[in-house]
């Protein structure tokens, strides 16, 4: 096995790195499975193809830092620091990130397929054709997210924050949006079907063309005709 240093930290899987200060290094392609990355300073670092599965990023500030197509599937990354971080095509499906700042971070066709999200800050996040099936997004915070075609089929929004986000085309099959927050958002040509919105509030969202069936539950007295969904 070849042994990487960077900045006198040995990279290999399962390393211990907790702390560490890894402030734009090169890491691209780094293979760190099951690593202890707790606490470590990683902003602007390049890990653009590494390799992330299960390892713990716990409060880990990776600002401004390159994940392009990284793996992060079942990784541990509560409280981490994405804040304007470009994660496209990246793979976190049932990562932890419960608490996480992904504001303004890019995640255009990214999987997060069963991740947790609860009370994470995603405003501002670009999840444009991203797979969120089953996430875990209560309480989140979605506020001017464009999520237009992304796959949230079954996720949980619960209470979550979405005011002025773009939602267009998005697949909303079987979510629960119970109580959401859909002030202004755009939910234009999205599919609704057996969707859970009830006391969500809608006021003056965009539902033109959005698809629901016999089973998508809308807030109380909420006329979805005159606001132009098509019941299929």
């Amino acid at each position: 096995m070849v042994v990487v240093e960077v900045n006198g930290y040995t990279i290999e899987p399962g390393a211990n790195l907790e702390g560490a200060y890894l402030t734009g290094a090169n890491l691209e392609g780094a293979n760190l499975e099951r690593a202890n990355l707790e606490g470590a300073n990683l902003e602007r670092a390049n890990l653009e193809r590494a390799n992330l599965e299960r390892a713990n990023l716990t409060r880990a500030n990776l600002t401004r830092a390159n994940l392009v197509g990284a793996y992060l599937g079942w990784t541990d990354l509560t409280e981490a620091n994405f804040v304007g971080a470009d994660l496209r095509g990246a793979y976190l499906g049932w990562a932890n990130l419960v608490g996480a700042d992904l504001s303004g971070a890019n995640l255009r066709r990214a999987i997060l397929e069963g991740a947790r999200l609860q009370g994470a800050d995603l405003e501002g996040v670009g999840l444009t054709e991203a797979n969120l099936e089953r996430v875990g997004l209560g309480w989140a915070n979605l506020t001017e997210a464009n999520l237009v075609g992304a796959n949230l089929r079954r996720a949980i929004l619960e209470g979550a924050r979405l005011q002025g986000a773009d939602l267009e085309g998005a697949g909303l099959t079987e979510a629960n949006l119970v109580g959401a927050n859909l002030t202004e958002a755009n939910l234009a040509g999205a599919n609704l079907a057996g969707a859970n919105l009830g006391w969500a509030n809608l006021k003056e969202a965009k539902l033109t063309g959005a698809r629901a069936d016999r089973n998508t539950d809308f807030p109380p007295g909420f006329d979805a005709v005159a606001t132009g969904v098509i019941t299929v």
